[in-house]
């Protein structure tokens, strides 16, 4: 049995626990501990947790449920892989809360570490030595209407760089083909991030500016300020090595817009709910290489400071022990 902490249970880290679990009929799962928010926490232990699904509703049942560090560093909880979902702007702050933990040096030092987070960056962030962190990506769209509730909204892809043992690869594929998905472990996993980079910095923050859902993408008036921020994200992408087709990326970007349309983007949410948003990882991070390289990105900068503006009003989460789990994905 392989063990699996859940960092960060929220939408999709909830998700990504009962994807995971050895499930036995009628008794809780013992090899996923969810880590997360209290309020959520306490739901599933009471009620269990529950998941829509297409065509039914699951109930289940975890023996590990943690609100805080200490309690997972007093249990006899000790786990071969970490999947950490938390909100990009929280990892510097739930590193420093597992050093202080004492986690690092016990319960989690052998631990492989899968950022499936938002943005590009993170591994950069996650200052743990590399052979023990890989970055991940999801297609999969899950909701959080409330605790102890999450809510699949859309089938997708699950990419994780190469490189995590062999024994833990083959486990988390027969987990998730077990319950209808598929992951796959990618030698060339930075491109398919960059990928996702590309949309995430048009269709992010065009919808929590203007409060729309991902079609507005599709309106003849962002025609042009869709194609400046490719033209920008490529550029970039370029001068890290990665070589991609202005004209193809602009049919993904539409075409991803197009299949999502009546979606409401995650940053659009964390403006809804009046929290900050992953605009340092996705267009920020554009704008860091751009300078790094002295590329103009100014479509990128303008949008950026826009919705930076717009966060401006909301609380700082730095500080807040809680806050790296307190999230959305």
């Amino acid at each position: 049995m392989v063990d699996v902490l859940i960092c960060g249970a929220g939408a999709i880290g909830s998700f990504f626990g009962y994807l995971l679990s050895e499930l036995e009929k009628g008794d809780p799962v013992e090899n996923v501990a969810l880590l997360g928010r209290e309020s959520h926490i306490l739901q599933i232990k009471k009620s269990g947790l529950r998941i829509s699904l297409f065509k039914e509703i699951k109930c289940i049942r975890f023996k590990h449920c943690y609100s805080r560090l200490d309690q997972l560093a007093s249990s006899d909880f000790h786990p071969s892989i970490a999947v950490v979902c938390v909100k990009t702007l929280s990892l510097s702050s739930l590193q420093n809360d597992l050093q202080n933990s004492g986690l690092l040096n016990d319960g989690l030092k052998d631990v492989s570490f899968i950022l499936l987070m938002n943005g590009m960056g993170n591994k950069e962030n996650f200052a743990l030595p590399p052979h023990q962190v890989f970055e991940g990506i999801t297609s999969i769209g899950v909701i959080f209407p409330e605790d102890g509730l999450i809510e699949l909204k859309g089938v997708g892809d699950t990419l994780i760089e190469e490189g995590i043992a062999l024994e833990l690869k083959q486990f988390m594929r027969e987990q998730l083909a077990e319950k209808g998905f598929e992951i796959e472990f990618l030698r060339d996993f930075k491109r398919h991030q960059w990928a996702k980079l590309f949309a995430n910095a048009v269709i992010n923050p065009l919808t929590a500016l203007t409060g729309e859902k991902n079609g507005i993408v599709l309106s003849e008036a962002f025609e042009r300020t869709v194609e400046f921020i490719v033209e920008e994200c490529v550029g970039v992408a370029r001068q890290e090595g990665m070589d991609f087709d202005k004209e193809r990326v602009l049919e993904m970007v539409r075409s991803i817009a197009e299949k999502t349309s009546q979606n409401t983007s995650s940053m659009l949410q964390d403006i809804q709910r009046g929290k900050r948003t992953e605009i340092d990882s996705i267009n920020g991070y554009v704008i860091g290489l751009g300078h790094r390289h002295r590329i103009a990105v100014k479509v990128n900068e303008t949008l950026y400071s826009l919705v930076k503006a717009k966060e401006a009003k909301y609380p700082d989460p730095q500080g807040d022990a809680l806050s790296a789990l307190d999230i959305d994905y």
